[in-house]
């Protein structure tokens, strides 16, 4: 890694403020944890029989983003990134990915993301949550997503440290 040019989230602000500025900072973090790798060292795996990788990190979370804001409360039924099913594990397949690829997919869920955030009136807003088959708020889709990155981020610390020596975040 080169740099951190994350912008950390404020020490005092509204609940609103607080969890969009902490998922801005593990989006970035992961980012962070990719910045000025080539697409095979992306693509690099963990310790067998894992098939984890920083690539695959990245479009994991592209699913996670459209399962949890898209499909929640926009469209039940958009079909998921890489995966005609609701199978997650699908993303960790990138023997034919690359990082355009899976950065152009990302980056977009994550400012459809953004938008549905930004629009609705109050963290209160209700969605759908097709896979549970209940009502769900923004503040927990916004809490649960939170969460999704910073263990997957956990996770990129080591994924990098075996491409390159670096640990922390």
């Amino acid at each position: 890694m080169t740099s951190d040019n994350r912008i950390g989230p404020p020490s005092f602000g509204s609940e609103r403020d607080m969890l969009r500025a902490f998922l801005d900072y593990h989006r970035a973090t992961l980012a962070m944890k990719c910045e000025g790798l080539s697409d095979e060292e992306l693509r690099q795996q963990s310790m067998p029989p894992s098939t984890l990788s920083l690539l695959g990190l990245v479009r994991h979370m592209a699913e996670v983003e459209r399962a949890w804001f898209r499909r929640v409360f926009e469209d039940n039924d958009a079909p998921m990134v890489w995966s005609d099913k609701v199978d997650f594990q699908a993303a960790y397949d990138v023997s034919a990915s690359t990082r355009d690829e899976a950065f152009v997919a990302w980056e977009a869920e994550v400012a459809n993301s953004r938008r549905i955030e930004r629009e609705a009136e109050s963290l209160d807003q209700a969605g759908h949550q097709p896979r549970w088959g209940e009502e769900v708020s923004l503040r927990m889709v916004m809490v649960h997503v939170l969460l999704e990155y910073g263990r997957h981020n956990g996770h990129a610390d080591f994924l990098r440290e075996g491409v390159d020596g670096t640990v922390g975040a």
